[in-house]
């Protein structure tokens, strides 16, 4: 590689390194403004007054403390949540979502690839409601009667559909399906309009379900066949509900109650900051980790993975908690102080081996002044060898004298002095081997 060569490399490496170091730098900043947390969570949750809408006031509660606001959007249950989840239209990040949904079959065809779990937060039973005279534990026992399932766009009326039809029972037969509101479909029971009512959690209110279990007439039923549901159907659990449980001094229920029903799921989209996962994930343990009626401590929340995948992010956090920063310092901070790191460091492992380079570099910028001149010596020494006329040579010494105030112009660093004067040398060299030449 000739000198002329090494100084084209050698600026060309400079640029190299310099329009990296703006590009990474650039990258940096876009990355840090990008990275930030959202500072508001859209959930979908149930109707009012609902197991599922006074959960998710609990979370708007707790993700207030670390100053992210939670909009809670209501709807009526988890099919429409499921829905809107899957539709980009809607602006949406989570929402709760019963297990079972997409075997159901009512959801059927719709892409769910863009959502993910973070996992199960409590179970939610089916209750069925009744009126009869003889104890009903089959639901083959209420074929031919009037029966209220729940709206068309809830899980209850899902989770209705799939076991009554499992059961021989099916719109169109016999049996009378109905789709009532769940607080419609109590008053028609204690009025006895209707023989049944199917509710679950996401849309049934405590106010309605206390009335149900306190009105003398109306019994709930007991699923004799519980561990052949939640055998057949892998979403569903078999849940004893104990004798006295609701109520020690009035003993309800009566006696034990075997229920089946799936976990609600927290559903979100593909794309949820994984500090926000952690901080729902936060929430859900707070509400849902203790002991309860039909859980044991610390049974929620629990990575169930049943329709939806769970997220790497919500597996991180079941294996390890939240990370040391987010458990010693308030959420804002550790989120700033997190994206500081995470662009800090990989920017040095590029950076400092580029680093490394740019003394070399700024050597062979500094060396090529000089050897810009030894060239044009060379060029120059070469053509006096077969220069004969005075005229020819002094062209040649001019030449020389041009290149030597160029050389004088020069600026180089202490530290390069000493090229600098033996490039003078060199060129003076020239200049006696010129003039003995003329003699």
């Amino acid at each position: 590689m000739t000198v002329l060569e090494m100084i084209g490399l050698s600026q060309i490496l400079g640029i190299i390194t310099i329009m990296s170091t703006a590009l990474i730098l650039l990258f940096a900043v876009l990355w840090f403004v990008d990275s930030a947390p959202p500072n508001t969570i859209t959930l979908i949750g149930g109707p009012k007054d609902s197991m599922f809408q006074l959960t998710a006031k609990k979370y708007e509660e707790i993700l207030a403390r670390s100053g992210v606001k939670l909009n809670v959007i209501p709807s009526q249950g988890s099919l429409e949540n499921l829905a809107h989840l899957i539709d980009p239209s809607y602006h949406l990040d989570v929402g709760f979502v019963q297990g079972g949904l997409i075997q159901g079959g009512l959801l059927e065809g719709m892409d769910t690839d863009q959502l993910i779990s973070l996992g199960s937060i409590f179970y939610e039973p089916l209750m069925v409601f009744y009126r009869d005279k003889e104890t009903i534990d089959k639901l083959t026992q209420l074929s031919g009667k009037k029966l209220a399932i729940g709206q068309i766009n809830s899980g209850t009326y899902n989770l209705s559909s799939v076991l009554l039809k499992a059961n021989g029972i099916e719109l169109g037969g016999i049996t009378e399906l109905l789709n009532l509101e769940t607080d419609e479909a109590a008053e028609n029971l204690i009025a006895g309009k209707i023989d049944a009512v199917f509710m679950m959690g996401e849309s049934a209110s405590l106010k309605t379900t206390r009335k149900m279990l306190n009105t003398p007439e109306i019994k709930l039923m007991s699923f004799s066949r519980a561990d052949a549901y939640s055998r057949q159907l892998g979403y569903l659990n078999k849940i004893e509900l104990p004798e006295g449980s609701l109520d020690l001094g009035k003993n309800i229920p009566g006696h034990n109650v075997m229920l089946v029903g799936p976990t609600v799921e927290l559903v979100a989209r593909k794309g949820l900051h994984p500090a926000l996962s952690d901080l729902l994930l936060e929430a859900a343990h707070e509400v849902h980790g203790g002991s309860g009626l039909l859980q044991r401590q610390g049974e929620f929340p629990a990575p169930l993975e049943h329709e939806f995948r769970i997220s790497e992010d919500a597996s991180r956090y079941y294996k390890t908690g939240k990370s040391f920063l987010y458990r010693n310092l308030p959420f804002w901070l550790a989120t700033l102080l997190n994206r500081v790191l995470i662009v800090i460091v990989p920017i040095l492992v590029v950076l400092i081996p580029g680093l490394r380079l740019l003394p070399p570099i700024y050597r062979w910028r500094i060396r090529s002044r000089l050897y810009k001149w030894y060239g044009a010596l060379l060029e120059l020494e070469r053509g006096q060898l077969d220069v004969r006329a005075p005229k020819e040579r002094g062209e040649l010494i001019k030449r020389l004298d041009e290149i030597e105030q160029a050389v004088n112009r020069i600026t180089v660093p202490k530290s390069f002095g000493d090229q600098f004067y033996i490039l003078r040398q060199h060129i003076n060299l020239v200049r006696e081997r010129l003039l003995n030449n003329a003699h």
